[in-house]
């Protein structure tokens, strides 16, 4: 990634850890955020405000644009102002087009609940209005004339993601009838695709529009917590179903096809690092 310029919008957790591999293979990158004191001091600092019409610094002219804004709450306004018009400040700002937009989306876009399986040309049908408002932040991004991808992440766990943990160490599991599948990606293969995609459309390989990044092992969040429960050597004493999106299984053959190999291929090895890593 030598003589590589690179914006990241939206810098937060795998904003900043994508700038850091960057960084460490030569490219120059800057992060935008609102809070640039917690940015690594290898990524260099662009205070603004992704969800206010005039928040945003002067942006640097960048060969890469990655769009990776995470909104605070689910709120739909909060979603559009961040995921809508922050993308569309971003690049109406942008001094002129970057060879390649990379924005990372979500799961959220699709509404399937009876165990399907999908995949990029699964319907998006979203039945909430975050859902709603992801996908046209999709829309935007492959409508705006610029080469884009939209890498659609599940369930994002690993370091500073504990809220299922917390849920096992409180005595909580879900149900295992009705049975509800769940699909998660490390933080650490989300970084390594957004790296990988970009060293691929660095090299001239074309770029997919859509591409769904998840684990090989889609699994009834039942089975998941009752295997960190023994992990970790807590009592089961309450039953409770866990509040998420419908039931799918999500298949990533697009993403496996791109030569990316995973680091995390299921819970089981994502969970037991970061369980090794509290030790």
């Amino acid at each position: 990634m030598q003589n590589t310029r690179v914006l990241i919008a939206g810098c937060g957790d795998v904003g900043s850890a994508l700038g850091l591999n960057l960084a460490a293979e030569g490219a120059e990158v800057y992060g935008l955020r609102r809070t640039i004191n917690q940015l690594p001091g290898a990524i260099q600092p662009l205070a603004g405000d992704l969800s206010s019409a005039d928040g945003l610094p002067d942006l640097p002219a960048c060969d890469y644009l990655v769009y990776s804004a995470a909104a605070k709450s689910r709120d739909p306004e909060v979603y559009r102002s961040v995921y809508v018009d922050g993308l569309r400040r971003v690049l109406n700002a942008l001094p002129k087009p970057p060879r390649h937009l990379l924005l990372t989306g979500s799961t959220g876009v699709y509404a399937q609940k009876q165990h399907e399986w999908i995949d990029e040309f699964s319907a998006t049908e979203p039945d909430s209005p975050t859902g709603r408002i992801l996908l046209e932040s999709e829309h935007l991004a492959l409508s705006s004339g610029l080469p884009a991808s939209v890498v659609r992440f599940s369930g994002i766990y690993g370091p500073g993601r504990t809220h299922l943990l917390n849920q096992v160490r409180a005595g909580i599991q879900a149900p295992e009838a009705p049975i509800h599948y769940s699909n998660r990606i490390h933080r650490d293969d989300c970084v390594g695709i957004l790296a990988h995609l970009l060293r691929m459309a660095r090299s001239g390989k074309p770029l997919a529009p859509i591409y769904l990044a998840s684990d090989d092992a889609p699994t009834p969040i039942s089975e998941v917590m009752g295997w960190l429960a023994k992990q970790i050597g807590v009592q089961i004493n309450e039953r409770r179903p866990v509040r998420r999106g419908g039931s799918k299984r999500c298949r990533n053959l697009r993403m496996k096809a791109t030569g990316y190999p995973l680091l995390y291929p299921d819970f089981r090895a994502g969970f037991s690092e970061l369980l090794s890593s509290e030790d």
